[in-house]
């Protein structure tokens, strides 16, 4: 596997103990580069409030951190794992806007940039045959409608919602609390090669070193990446105290996502926590797919039209029209008479990825509705509306 000069750089950094994304981010903003962060001296390091002994010993493991790097390599190589850096144009887009994002990402399968239009979903390990029925639906309509569907790999709603976006032929990304040496639950062996192994179904991901084992502590990191990789947080069913929960706050309050949440019974320990999270107005109640494809056509927009970081500041004008793709053209010319999104595959030759894709934005921006199962272009497409005021980040945020 061929690696760019800042993505090594970046991977020695992260294999030196005691260096995390918040002080390589330093580091390379100190040194002015990846490269040139691996040649700091001691007394330069010590300028990122680390301790003069500790910056010693650190500036010798950066030194000697070629070796381990380099078998890192040969081991994700022998897994048929791929790494992506934050220097790398290919990094997650999201994932790069939050703060301290990893410098490093292992994945196996695809990342796309399509996936930038993606809906965590999560939920309790422990979960009912309401949870997984819900997840089911949830999970396949949305991934049919061209989301991707994103989740923790863990038993219970995480993988019926990987499944689910399987059955549907979308796209679901994968994120591990280990290292890609290693498969966790193990039961889940067959479900991560499905959505590695076929090139067009998504990823498996970490961001921890290839030999990691599972461990409680990972899961707090892994739930991080869930967040920031999505637009928006929907939360299926969680006890009281659940890690999808953690989830949830942190998309809400460290990464500014929509956060969702489905009502589940008053009665159910199993629903505890996240009817808590809906009467404490932490999250958007839903009820269908489609309230969560509605509350999602603001930071689609936004994300679409360059302006996502900017989505809770007071804005001085109207927002930016929402501009169509050469794609998005060619379907808009398509319906002219309602079709079926396999009749516009064969007339615009677009793959049926992206026919999906571009068919869910063509929705959001409200130049295209759904017919039953065709699709029918709209006359005048209406702008989202555009807030006066900042709001606390749940469901009816801009």
């Amino acid at each position: 596997m061929d690696v760019s000069s800042p993505t090594l750089a970046l991977l020695r950094l992260t294999l030196v103990d005691g260096l995390g994304p918040a002080t390589i981010g330093k580091l390379v903003s100190l040194a002015g580069s990846a490269d040139a962060a691996l040649e700091l001296s001691p007394a330069q390091l010590s300028m990122c409030k680390i301790g003069a002994q500790r910056a010693a010993k650190m500036a010798a493991d950066i030194r000697d951190s070629r070796g381990p790097a380099e078998n890192e390599i040969a081991l994700a190589d022998k897994h048929g794992v791929r790494l992506v850096s934050v220097a790398d144009d290919s990094y997650p887009a999201l994932l790069k806007a939050v703060p301290d994002p990893p410098p490093i990402l292992y994945y196996k399968g695809d990342l796309r940039a399509a996936d930038r239009f993606a809906l965590a979903i999560v939920g309790s390990r422990r979960c009912t045959a309401y949870g997984l029925e819900q997840t089911t639906r949830f999970a396949g309509t949305l991934a049919r409608a061209g989301i991707t569907i994103v989740s923790g790999g863990a038993r219970g709603i995480d993988t019926a919602a990987h499944r689910a976006a399987l059955m549907s032929d979308g796209r679901t990304l994968a994120v591990l609390g280990c290292g890609l040496a290693h498969v966790y639950p193990p039961e889940n062996a067959e479900l991560f090669e499905k959505i590695a192994g076929s090139g067009t179904s998504g990823a498996v991901i970490s961001e921890l070193p290839m030999d990691t084992a599972p461990d409680r502590q990972n899961f707090p990191r892994r739930n991080r990446i869930i967040s920031a990789l999505s637009l928006g947080v929907l939360v299926i069913e969680a006890g009281k105290g659940s890690g999808a929960l953690i989830t949830a706050e942190q998309a809400a309050e460290e990464h500014g996502r929509e956060v969702f949440a489905l009502p589940g019974r008053v009665d159910s320990p199993a629903s505890e926590g996240s009817n808590e999270l809906l009467k404490s107005g932490g999250a958007g109640l839903v009820t269908e797919p489609a309230d969560v494809i509605a509350a999602l056509e603001s930071p689609a927009r936004h994300l679409a039209d360059g302006t996502h970081a900017a989505r809770y500041q007071m804005p001085a004008q109207p927002a930016p029209a929402f501009k169509l793709a050469p794609e998005q053209h060619q379907i808009l010319e398509a319906l002219e008479t309602d079709r079926s999104a396999d009749e516009l595959v064969e007339l615009t030759g677009l793959p049926a990825s992206s026919i999906r894709s571009h068919l869910t934005l063509l929705e959001i921006s409200k130049r295209v509705q759904r017919v039953g199962s065709r699709f029918a272009r709209r006359n005048s497409p209406t702008p989202p509306a555009v807030p006066t005021s900042p709001t606390s980040p749940t469901s009816q945020n801009a």
